[in-house]
């Protein structure tokens, strides 16, 4: 039952059984119309089970469900379309599940999960006595136990174990629970039998302890930032060498693979436009010379990347954030842990698994993970028009009405009114034919809906330098964002009326 504190409020509640929802819906009186008061589910996460069995849903990821570790889509062409109902399935058989034994054989071991909703409890045995080393005990015990937990993370407290698969877990980081999933040790690295030598990228190694002193044992007052791994830290080791330390947080949606991915592509990559962590700077410190000198800079360590590096790659997540500035307010592009390397001609690429951020991903691979150098220039036309509007892309469609940042300055283009673009601290800095290139031109150009008609980032670096008549840009992919299911159909993302909802946690 439902009791108004104010009785002069005119309000319903509807049930939608075909898109599963409940609104309660308020009149308004100046409209003469009803207001959506209040909706559940709120977001994707709120329905039940949606991504199968064995997955976690991940409400800032892409995609939102993420098989769990030692799993597999068990349909990896329906999983790559969005379809995530039959969930995920073992990469192997558990140890004391497998038929062809042997003496070399690994063992069963648990890997620890943090910051969840637990699954649903339908096959679940609980204890009142057992410690969580003795709960760990119990469900090795039992073959058919796949997963061990206790009631709130904390010794003594209870056990509880589940049977088969694992149903409804999604990822809450500020008040969710520890899970231990069960999966072979080998998958772990525990028994695995190392087949390739390790590359050796002759790389500086440091003790815990140093690091521990060099960052004031991870201090928040060393904090730079945090990301997609976990946080990052300023340190200064004992010869007076400042460093950054990027930690792996236990509850980062990224692992170990991405997080060496990151290493080995820093330690075997040597460019001015490249990264070694340094100082985020005030916005209002970087007048229109020093933007335009980073657009220019963010091109060239772009260009060598696509082209000029011995190793061809992609970077995937480029942004704002992942553009770093050195004291003299020079770019550093940062965050490889995302990037894909090719070799000899290969330009293009494709996965199941779409990374990135959105507001920064080009259409073809947000929607069907195609990737490709063409991919890298679309988030490049987004970094340029957050640096010239001194607006983020990823905030802005929420405050004018599902018009993205991209759209925007298609709009003030047509409109002959690309200067309104400009952010006000720019208003006596900036240079009008600079601004003009950089906005309504190249910016647009890098935006437009099909990858082949965007520019490489060779000719993006020919056209900041010169200043030949440039083509004019058709209208550009993302023109819409879809902010709200109840929204009008004209917030299409692209114009075949694809729409995709940016995913932020409550």
């Amino acid at each position: 039952m439902y009791n108004l504190k104010n009785s002069s409020v005119i309000s319903r509640v509807v049930l939608n059984r075909t898109t599963r929802t409940r609104q309660r819906l308020i009149w308004t009186e100046r409209n003469n119309s009803w207001r959506v008061f209040a909706y559940v589910p709120r977001d994707f996460c709120d329905i039940y089970g949606q991504c199968g069995a064995n997955a976690n849903r991940v409400i800032n990821k892409n995609p939102l469900c993420q098989c769990l570790k030692g799993f597999e889509p068990k349909s990896p062409e329906n999983w790559k379309l969005r379809e995530w109902s039959e969930g995920c399935v073992r990469d192997n058989p558990l140890s004391c599940q497998d038929k062809d034994k042997n003496k070399d054989r690994d063992e069963d071991d648990f890997v620890k999960l943090v910051g969840l909703k637990l699954p649903d409890t339908r096959r679940i045995w609980i204890s009142e006595r057992m410690n969580l080393k003795e709960c760990r005990a119990k469900c090795l015990s039992n073959c058919s136990c796949t997963t061990y937990s206790n009631r709130d993370n904390r010794e003594g407290t209870d056990c509880r174990n589940w049977f088969g698969v694992l149903r409804d877990i999604r990822q809450i980081p500020e008040s969710g629970q520890d899970l231990y999933i069960r999966i072979r040790a080998s998958e772990l690295g525990g028994n695995k039998k190392v087949s390739q030598k390790e590359e050796d990228l002759e790389l500086p190694l440091f003790n815990l302890s140093a690091i521990l002193a060099a960052t004031g044992n991870f201090s928040e007052n060393n904090k730079l930032g945090e990301g997609g791994f976990g946080p990052a830290y300023r340190g200064r080791l004992e010869d007076g060498q400042e460093i950054a330390v990027k930690r792996l947080s236990s509850g980062s949606g990224q692992g170990m693979d991405e997080f060496k991915n990151e290493v080995i592509l820093i330690a075997k990559l040597q460019h001015r436009n490249l990264v070694k962590l340094t100082d985020n700077v005030q916005a209002k410190l970087l007048d229109w010379p020093k933007r335009f000198q980073i657009i220019c800079g963010i091109a060239r360590g772009l260009l060598y990347l696509h082209q000029d590096s011995r190793l061809r790659i992609i970077h995937r997540d480029l942004k704002a954030s992942n553009v770093l500035l050195d004291n003299e307010m020079n770019p550093k592009i940062s965050d490889f842990g995302m990037a894909s390397t090719f070799g000899g001609d290969q330009t293009e690429g494709n996965t199941n698994r779409v990374v990135g951020t959105y507001g920064y991903m080009a259409p073809e691979y947000a929607f069907s993970g195609l990737f490709s150098t063409k991919s890298d220039v679309y988030s490049f036309c987004v970094v340029v028009l957050e640096i010239v509007s001194g607006k983020r892309s990823r905030f802005f469609h929420n405050e004018n009405h599902g018009l993205t940042l991209i759209g925007h300055a298609w709009k003030l283009m047509k409109a002959a009114r690309i200067f309104e673009l400009i952010d006000v601290c720019l208003r006596e800095s900036h240079n009008a034919g600079e601004v003009l290139r950089c906005a309504a031109h190249i910016g647009l150009l890098c935006a437009q809906q099909r990858p082949t008609d965007r520019p490489s980032m060779s000719s993006v670096i020919l056209m900041l330098s010169s200043e030949s008549e440039l083509p004019q840009p058709e209208e550009p992919a993302c023109y819409f964002m879809a902010v709200d299911s109840q929204e009008d159909d004209r917030f299409s993302c692209t114009t075949n009326n694809v729409t995709i909802s940016e995913l932020v946690p409550r």
